[in-house]
């Protein structure tokens, strides 16, 4: 999958949008294709900001959960080893690389938007892993031992995701930094820690607190 696709698809977002290869500052050593803010010759403003969330070029930023949850994963890589893994709302594919990049035994990239599927492939190919692709959740393969998910819970009505995860895996690894509490007991928090979305949106720092937590069926 070349940049240029990725470029495509951005531009029907932002028209000068572009993507540039970029390390994430929280999670470096997976290199990805990104938004390159420099097109907008400075940093986004805060119209261009809203607009750039507003829209579904998710896929192009690397989410201050992503990058934690991808970096917890290759520090772990005990986590993954071996396993048949299936990341959920992929976006830019760090997790799913970063899954693979740690000796995952398969990895489904999920999402509804083909363009992040794009995005999650020309990001495999730079790190020179393979994934499997997945555009409808109703639709996964069987066999599934873990789901990640990272920034998933944004709004309210998804949490039902909770439930939705352990039914479909014995284990779940999820990353937010949206909700403070889920209210779940199967949800055992591991840590905390500070990210920014890669190139930086300015969020609300609350944003930048991003909690991992790990649910086993049963549990």
């Amino acid at each position: 999958m070349s940049p240029e696709r990725l470029n495509e698809h951005l531009r029907m977002t932002l028209s000068r949008g572009r993507v540039a290869k970029t390390r994430p500052a929280g999670c470096p050593e997976i290199p990805l294709y990104l938004f390159d803010p420099a097109v907008l010759e400075g940093p986004l403003s805060h119209e261009e900001a809203q607009a750039v969330v507003a829209e579904p070029a998710y896929w192009s930023f690397c989410w201050a959960s992503g990058q934690v949850l991808a970096n917890w994963i290759l520090q772990h890589p005990q986590a993954v080893r071996g396993k048949v893994v299936l990341d959920f709302g992929t976006g830019s594919g760090v997790v799913a690389v970063a899954a693979a990049l740690a000796g995952a035994a398969r990895v489904i990239a999920c999402d509804l938007d083909p363009a992040a599927l794009d995005a999650a492939a020309a990001n495999a190919a730079l790190s020179g892993v393979s994934l499997e692709y997945c555009d409808d959740w109703n639709r996964r393969p069987e066999g599934v031992d873990l789901v990640t998910a990272a920034d998933v819970l944004y709004d309210p009505e998804n949490r039902p995701l909770l439930d939705v995860f352990l039914a479909a895996a014995p284990e779940v690894l999820l990353a937010d930094s949206r909700v403070r509490y889920l209210g779940d007991d199967r949800y055992e928090q591991q840590t905390v820690i500070e990210a920014r979305t890669w190139p930086d949106l300015n969020e609300f720092e609350e944003f930048n607190r991003v909690r991992i937590y790990r649910a086993r069926a049963g549990g």
